[in-house]
């Protein structure tokens, strides 16, 4: 049975900050894949509607996988839903990714869920996945530089 795994943080960036970190290219391919992997943009039109596609590459072994989705609800700086599905066979099914940033007086809260995770997964492989690519989305975006 496909899982479901939820996650909070609070950064200290402002809510627009931290929401452009999900919808920008190279932002994404920056943060999102785990420690180990390189990530490839292929296509992202963060609006309601629009297609995304990527692909991970193993940094160690050179082997990629590849996996795309649908943006189902795109709310700039306070909601963002979107799809993903694998190409690979083994791991079936489409998951849908929430998450909501609400700006709070350091910064923004985030709530992310993610369902319908195969179960080919396990969900503490998810969470720290997830761990992984949220630090390095807060050191994308805590920094303050003006110039």
């Amino acid at each position: 049975m496909p899982a479901t795994i939820n996650l909070h943080r609070v950064l200290t960036a402002s809510p627009e900050k931290v929401f452009r970190a999900f919808v920008e290219p190279d932002a994404v391919a920056s943060w999102l894949p785990p420690n180990g992997f390189t990530c490839t943009v292929h296509e992202l039109d963060a609006r309601e509607g629009g297609k995304h596609r990527m692909s991970f590459r193993n940094f160690t072994t050179g082997g990629s996988h590849s996996f795309g989705g649908t943006y189902k609800e795109v709310v700039p700086s306070e909601r963002l839903v979107y799809t993903d599905s694998f190409d690979d066979p083994n791991l079936p099914g489409e998951m849908t990714t929430t998450i909501v940033f609400r700006g709070v007086s350091v910064g923004t809260e985030m709530r992310i869920e993610q369902r319908g995770i195969p179960d080919l997964i396990p969900p503490e492989a998810c969470y720290l996945g997830w761990q992984e690519c949220l630090r390095k989305l807060a050191k994308l975006v805590e920094p303050e530089i003006n110039q």
